[in-house]
C-alpha cells in the first residue's frame, strides 16, 4: 500500500478543496490514483472520485480490488454507482453486478440506459466459464463496402465506447463476421481512400463460438498470438470480442485451480485469505479423506506381510525409504504430464512417447539411487547378497513409480476429467501400496 498522499488526500477532502482533487485525479496514470487512494476507506475513495469526470472515475476505479469495488457498490448511492457502471467495460460490469445482492443489482439497473441495461442481461444468461460470459458487446464493426475514409471517419465517433480498436471486424448488413482488418493495415491505407474494407481485409477470421469453454479461448489466443478474439454464435454473428487481458486472467484461474488439485485440494472459488474456514476444510477434507483411505490400504499390506518382515527385520529400516522413493518419482512425473498436458504440449497420441521417455529415465534415475541405497544396505543387512534386495526393489519402484505418474493424468483426460485430479498424492498413495508389494516379493525370491 502507497501511504504517500494519504494526509494531503484527507486535507484536502476536509477542506473540499476541489482544484487539488480534480488535479489529482487527472493528473497521474489511473493505475497511479488507484494505487495512492488505497489506504483511505471505502467512503473516501468515494468522495474522491466524485471530482473526476465519470469517464475518468470509471477508469481509476477500475483498478481497485475486485472485492473492494463490489463493498464500494454495495454501500455508494446507487444513482453515482450507475453514472461509473455506464462508463465501465461491459464485461467487467457484469463480473461486478454479479456479485452484488440481487436487490442492490435491480436498484442499479433501472438506473441505467435501456440499451446498457439489455446489455447486461444478455451477457449475464451466458453460462460462467463459456466464451459468452468473458467477452465484451464494445466491439469496432464496419460495413465491407466503407472505404478506408469513411472508416476512419466511423471509427473516430466509436472509439471512446470500444475495448479495443487495434482490430477492426467487417459484417454485413446481418452483423455476420466477414474479415478483419487491423488499424494499422487502415492507416497505412491512406493513400489509397477509395479502397474499401471488404478488398482489404482477411477473410480468415480465427473466432470462437460463444458457447466454448474458457480453456478453449486461452488456447486459441496463445496459439496464434492475438490481441484479441471475436465471438460468434453458430450462424457467424459477431457478438463480442475476448481481449487478451481477459484470458491472462483466465490462464490465472486454471493456473491456480490445477495447482489446486496437484496438491489435492478441490479448487477455491475465493481468495484464499477470503474462503470461509469451514468451506475450506471441506475442500482439503475431501481429499485428505480419500488419502487416508489409500494410507490405510498401505497399512494392512504391511500386516499382511508381517510374517516376512518379523523374520528379516533388517527390512524394515528401509520401508520408508522405498515408499519416499516411489511416491516421489511418480509425483515427479505426474506434475510434468499435467503441466505438459494443461499446455498442450502433450496430447493422447503422445502417450506411447511419454511412456519410452518415462521407462529411460525411470533407469537412470533408479541406478543412481539404487548405488547410493546399496552403500547403506550392505551396512545393515546381515550378507552382500541379501543387500541386493534394496537396488533391485529401488529400480523396480521408481520405474513403477514414473510410469503410474506419466500413465494415470493422460487415462484421466481420455475419459473427459481434468488430469490434475491425478494429484500428487493420489499418485503416491497407489505407488506406496505398489511399492511395499514389490519390496515384499523382491526380498521373497531373494531371501527365499
Amino acid at each position: 500500500m502507497n501511504t504517500l498522499f494519504l494526509p494531503e488526500l484527507r486535507e484536502m477532502l476536509a477542506d473540499s478543496n476541489r482544484a487539488e482533487l480534480e488535479e489529482f485525479c487527472d493528473a497521474l496514470n489511473a493505475g497511479r490514483t488507484a494505487e495512492f487512494m488505497e489506504g483511505l476507506t471505502d467512503d473516501e475513495i468515494w468522495k474522491v472520485l466524485q471530482y473526476a469526470p465519470p469517464p475518468r472515475r470509471a477508469e481509476i476505479f477500475g483498478y481497485f480490488e475486485h472485492d473492494r469495488k463490489v463493498a464500494i457498490f454495495e454501500s455508494q448511492p446507487p444513482k453515482e454507482v450507475a453514472e461509473i457502471v455506464v462508463e465501465t467495460p461491459a464485461d467487467d460490469r457484469v463480473d461486478l453486478l454479479q456479485d452484488l445482492p440481487t436487490q442492490r443489482v435491480d436498484e442499479i439497473l433501472r438506473l441505467l440506459p435501456v440499451e446498457d441495461r439489455r446489455d447486461i442481461r444478455r451477457l449475464q444468461s451466458y453460462e460462467e466459464g463459456t466464451a459468452g460470459a468473458l467477452m465484451t458487446t464494445e466491439v469496432a464493426m464496419l460495413a465491407e463496402n466503407m472505404t478506408v475514409g469513411e472508416a476512419l471517419q466511423e471509427l473516430s465517433k466509436q472509439s471512446e465506447e470500444l475495448e479495443t480498436i487495434y482490430y477492426l471486424f467487417v459484417v454485413d448488413d446481418n452483423q455476420l463476421l466477414r474479415g478483419i482488418v487491423s488499424t494499422r493495415q487502415l492507416v497505412s491505407a491512406l493513400s489509397k481512400p477509395s479502397l474499401t474494407l471488404g478488398e482489404m481485409m482477411e477473410s480468415d477470421v480465427v473466432a470462437v463460438l460463444v458457447t466454448d469453454d474458457q480453456e478453449v479461448v486461452a488456447e486459441k489466443v496463445e496459439r496464434f498470438n492475438l490481441l484479441a478474439i471475436p465471438v460468434i454464435d453458430s450462424g457467424r454473428q459477431l457478438l463480442g470480442i475476448i481481449t487478451h487481458d481477459d484470458v491472462i486472467d483466465v490462464v490465472r484461474e486454471e493456473l491456480a485451480e490445477d495447482a489446486q488439485r496437484i496438491a489435492a485440494v478441490a479448487p477455491l472459488e475465493q481468495d484464499f485469505l477470503r474462503v470461509p474456514l469451514w468451506t475450506l476444510s471441506w475442500k482439503r477434507g475431501l481429499w485428505l479423506t480419500i488419502l487416508f483411505f489409500a494410507a490405510l490400504l498401505t497399512a494392512f499390506a504391511l500386516r499382511h506381510y508381517e510374517e516376512e518382515l518379523a523374520t528379516y527385520a533388517w527390512l524394515v529400516a528401509f520401508i520408508p525409504l522405498i515408499i519416499s522413493a516411489g511416491g516421489n518419482s511418480g509425483s515427479q512425473s505426474a506434475t510434468l504430464v499435467i503441466t505438459a498436458m494443461t499446455s498442450g504440449h502433450v496430447k493422447f497420441r503422445d502417450w506411447p512417447e511419454v511412456l519410452r521417455r518415462e521407462v529411460i529415465v525411470s533407469l537412470i534415475l533408479g541406478v543412481f539411487l539404487s548405488l547410493i541405497g546399496l552403500s547403506v544396505a550392505i551396512f545393515i543387512a546381515p550378507s552382500h547378497h541379501d543387500a541386493m534386495v534394496i537396488p533391485l526393489t529401488l529400480v523396480s519402484v521408481i520405474v513403477c513409480g514414473c510410469l503410474c505418474g506419466a500413465t494415470l493424468p493422460i487415462i484421466f483426460k481420455r475419459l473427459g476429467l481434468d488430469p490434475a485430479m491425478m494429484s500428487n498424492p493420489f499418485v503416491a498413495g497407489i505407488v506406496d501400496i505398489l511399492g511395499i508389494v514389490i519390496y515384499i516379493n523382491i526380498a521373497r525370491a531373494l531371501l527365499g
